[in-house]
């Protein structure tokens, strides 16, 4: 755990383990349903394994989340301590997208995007059987510009090198547009008609995709005027 602020204070106690730099962004993986190491770390790409393992070990000690299996069966699962976090983490993400709506280039990232996509996907709008979406993103460097999404009954694969299988549509777009689409900031409809993002297929799956992604938790805020 953090050092202390040396208050009794429960705000104050709760923050020496929490306000610590990336642990409540991996609270918020567990919360989202990511429980294996490398599910988490796919929610925090930009966070060495190390870090990470040292702050799950820690919250481990602190009781908030429980180590289950072991050798290379090993799940992460918030106790009931650690599942009293959930609304606090969800009313952080509601005030922030309400109160701090700018996102800058650097906070753009194709692999967090596409993670946080393949997770809430609507399996009854999608056809059945295997549907691939490729997303192209013009903008971004070349080693992260193209991905797909593998889209079978219930589960979802999120791939970074072409996985061989016919793509059934491809959107293309800059990173930024599809992720204020997926934060709610802009419309699929007010994207498509202004051409900021386009989708390739036919016509029946082309007009369906924005059906098949129920977007961020936190698209439905309302904002600001």
């Amino acid at each position: 755990m953090g050092s202390s602020y040396h208050q009794f204070c429960p705000v104050a106690k709760a923050m020496e383990l929490l306000d610590e730099r990336w642990t409540l962004l991996i609270v918020r993986e567990l919360v989202s349903g990511s429980e294996r190491f490398n599910e988490l770390r796919r929610g925090v790409p930009r966070m060495s394994p190390t870090l990470l393992s040292k702050r799950l070990n820690q919250l481990v000690r602190a009781g908030v989340v429980e180590r289950r299996g072991s050798g290379g069966d090993v799940r992460y699962v918030l106790t009931p301590a650690g599942r009293e976090l959930q609304p606090v983490v969800e009313a952080l993400g509601v005030w922030g997208i309400r109160w701090i709506g700018e996102i800058g280039d650097e906070d753009l990232d194709p692999k967090l995007l596409l993670w946080d996509m393949h997770r809430n996907i609507d399996y009854e709008a999608v056809p059945a059987g295997r549907t691939v979406v490729q997303f192209r993103f013009p903008d971004a460097p070349a080693v992260t510009r193209d991905w797909w999404l593998v889209i079978n009954s219930q589960e979802t694969d999120v791939c970074d090198d072409d996985p061989g299988y016919p793509v059934a549509v491809t959107v293309t777009g800059s990173l930024r547009h599809l992720t204020e689409i997926w934060r709610g900031d802009v419309s699929w409809a007010d994207a498509l008609r202004t051409g900021t993002l386009t989708i390739r297929g036919p016509a029946p799956l082309r007009r369906a995709v924005p059906r098949w992604f129920t977007l961020s938790a936190f698209a439905p805020v309302s904002r600001p005027a």
